[in-house]
């Protein structure tokens, strides 16, 4: 699942430890990590926005199946309230196809697919993006202001800190996975996670002080993008690689707990689930990766 280096260079120290850990081809159990470590991929064209290309009607935003990052996308969208649709990916191989590298040469979900062709990745991008095309500001505040400052903060926390917190359990986790047991390496890779992810709550929970909602009086992207990340300590603690114990961060426990009952990220577990889902917001439905790239072609 994910994102910049600025994630990556917090746990580089760890990796190197591991270094022929392979990426597990259990597909339903390690999106998360599948996610969150990606080969270097071809590089093959992008489109940019001076491609003469058919525009779509919607955007479509390619996903990941359990457990990937791309879950706050789907919140977003819902929240939104716009049209869009969802194109879901065999992870990690759908990801490193032909057909989505020449979408994505990075090779990660989340991916919008813009309503001109052209594709937008990186969860913290996709969120801004999203929340700019709301003209009453409805998930962020406003351009500059005090509130907006702030947000951009939890954001960067979030997109950083707080998510890289939970690659040594899910390095472990891959271990475990591939037959490449190690006991030693794994208890010190998860006791590793145990002490960042538990700093990583600490300080956001201090971030979020008394606020109703994560980094104010409203739900913003923030929300979203917190709920996608914080579900990997329960996902973790499942596998027997128990990170924290959520009643030690009292604040964020109640908020992890709201959000888990709200309609859009109800939605997004029985997207990501392959459960009947009800859409609140713009839904339209699936496309194959196979007919969004026959929109392309046209």
């Amino acid at each position: 699942m994910l994102d910049d280096l600025g994630e990556i260079v917090e746990v580089v120290e760890v990796s190197l430890l591991h270094p022929t850990s392979a990426l597990s081809t259990n597909v339903d159990n390690m999106s998360a990590f599948c996610s969150l470590r990606e080969h270097r991929p071809r590089m093959h064209p992008v489109a940019t926005e001076s491609h003469d290309r058919r525009h779509f009607m919607e955007p479509v935003l390619f996903y990941g199946n359990h457990a990937a990052s791309s879950f706050g996308s789907i919140v977003a969208l819902e929240w939104l309230g716009q049209p869009y649709r969802l194109s879901r990916l065999n992870l990690p191989f759908d990801a490193k196809s032909d057909s989505f590298t020449r979408i994505n040469p990075v090779q990660k979900v989340p991916t919008l697919l813009r309503e001109s062709g052209v594709p937008l990745s990186e969860s913290s991008a996709i969120l801004q993006h999203l929340a700019g095309r709301d003209p009453r500001r409805t998930l962020v505040y406003a351009p500059g202001s005090p509130e907006q400052d702030h947000l951009n903060q939890v954001l960067a926390f979030l997109h950083t800190d707080f998510w890289a917190s939970f690659f040594p359990g899910f390095e472990a986790y891959d271990m475990e996975l591939t037959g490449e047991k190690n006991p030693a390496m794994q208890e010190m890779l998860r006791h590793s996670g145990r002490k960042r992810v538990a700093k990583a709550h600490a300080d956001l929970e201090r971030m979020m002080g008394n606020n109703e909602w994560l980094a104010g009086d409203k739900r913003t992207i923030a929300d979203a993008y917190f709920i996608g990340v914080a579900r990997w300590a329960p996902f973790l603690a499942a596998t027997g690689a128990k990170m924290i114990d959520p009643r030690d961060y009292p604040r964020l426990l109640r908020h992890y707990e709201k959000l888990e009952a709200d309609p859009a990220v109800i939605f997004a577990h029985a997207i990501e689930d392959e459960k009947p889902a009800t859409s609140a917001g713009g839904f339209l439905g699936h496309l194959s990766l196979e007919e969004v790239q026959t929109r392309i072609a046209r």
